[in-house]
């Protein structure tokens, strides 16, 4: 059986490293200081956060329910999922159709299938994204830490030269970036622990060279500069000498990097064909495979998103089952290859994998049972049309959670 789980035994039963990554989900700032002293303490060297952005639906995903097919005229309130299950490896859990290659790699983790989030009101992607990687309610007037930059300063570079927290695939250009952006920083621990952003993976290597177009020394030339006016600025005008030298570490870490030769890391075009093809099933696939050679070379944190960019990916306000058969097939196979490299190579123990969402989807509630709120888009009682086939309103009162490595408690 899949376990279930309540914040109280979610603390004592899941890995320290799962509680600290887990807690900007599930509590307040409060809880996520007493799980500081598990981070230290945690068997995780690496984590790495899939992170499904847009509301990835529990029931057409990894929870599946009564499998209903599409007819033209059929009851919007008959449809519990738009996809048959599929067995995992494990006896008596299943999946949705489309994510077999992830159901046979579940003997190496725990599913836990009753995550809720939070009620903070009217629902919003970025106000939720918010809250689960800072664990603060937004907005702030002091900007707060991504949960990757807690890891990163907690526990300390794993090798001094990589970036200690690296955010693949997430533009900050699209609809609503500013609002990504308030989550994507070091906050107050120091710019040296916020995010090294690679916005598209096939491009890792561009982001740790210098520019197009400028030799090694004028780039030498230039950083020394940037130093210097770094150093005799009024920088305190506008934040404390703590920010000043963090920014000036983050500098020179990133200079370091350039010069060193875990810089081919981010190279994909040296991985081998076969192993790039079985990850190639676009940005996210690439960024899995990026990752796990970034854990190999000494990254403490990374991220891999799907990206969020409104209405499209995971955000299915019409057209779900049709979308989450194509999101499907990006995420299958990437993600087990990603638990199987790392097994292989003897890193997963000392990897942990979490897979999660800021929230869900039903057909007809919008928001939770006894709490519903405004809805976001119009769902017509009988479906005439296959781009209302799905779930379409976001559901804060389930949601699933997968994770691997770590010294997580395995589901028997």
């Amino acid at each position: 059986m899949a376990q279930k789980q309540t914040r109280r035994n979610f603390i004592t039963q899941v890995s320290s490293a799962g509680l600290a990554a887990m807690g900007a989900s599930i509590g307040t700032l409060p809880f996520l200081s007493s799980c500081q002293k598990a981070i230290r303490e945690s068997k995780a060297d690496h984590v790495i956060l899939l992170w499904m952005a847009g509301g990835m639906c529990h029931t057409e995903t990894f929870d599946p329910k009564k499998y209903t097919p599409f007819q033209k005229g059929m009851e919007s309130k008959s449809v519990f999922s738009t996809f048959p299950s599929a067995p995992t490896v494990l006896d008596g859990i299943s999946f949705s159709e489309g994510l077999e290659s992830i159901g046979q790699v579940m003997d190496r983790g725990t599913i836990l299938r009753s995550y809720r989030s939070a009620d903070l009101g009217f629902i919003l992607h970025t106000r939720h994204q918010y809250h689960w990687h800072t664990c603060y309610e937004p907005p702030q007037s002091v900007q707060p830490p991504h949960i990757g930059a807690w890891i990163a300063k907690e526990l300390g570079p794993v090798n001094p030269v990589m970036p200690p927290f690296i955010d693949i695939g997430q533009r900050l250009t699209v609809g609503e970036g500013e609002e990504l952006k308030a989550f994507h920083s070091g906050g107050f621990l120091g710019s040296e622990f916020g995010p090294f952003a690679i916005a598209d993976p096939s491009q890792g290597l561009e982001s740790v060279s210098p520019p197009r177009g400028m030799d090694l020394q004028r780039f030498e030339a230039r950083n020394k500069l940037y130093r210097e006016l770094i150093k005799n600025s009024p920088f305190e005008d506008y934040a404390s000498s703590y920010h000043q030298e963090s920014m000036m570490r983050s500098m020179e870490r990133s200079y370091e990097l350039l010069k060193s030769p875990e810089v081919t890391a981010f190279n994909l075009s040296l991985e081998p064909s076969e192993s790039y093809n079985t990850y190639n099933t676009g940005r996210f696939g690439l960024g899995c495979l990026l990752a796990r050679r970034l854990v190999e070379n000494g990254a403490r944190f990374i991220s891999v998103t799907t990206e969020y960019e409104p209405f499209l990916g995971w955000d299915t306000h019409e057209n779900g089952h049709t979308r989450l058969a194509g999101m499907k097939k990006q995420i299958d196979k990437p993600v087990a290859q990603l638990i199987l490299d790392l097994e292989q190579k003897g890193l997963l123990d000392r990897t942990l994998i979490i897979l999660a969402s800021e929230f869900s989807r039903d057909m007809l509630l919008e928001g939770r049972p006894g709490e519903k709120i405004k809805d976001q888009v119009e769902v017509p009682d009988h479906v005439e049309e296959l781009k209302h086939y799905g779930m379409h309103r976001h559901f804060t009162d389930g949601s699933t959670i997968l994770m691997w490595g770590g010294g997580v408690k395995k589901v028997m």
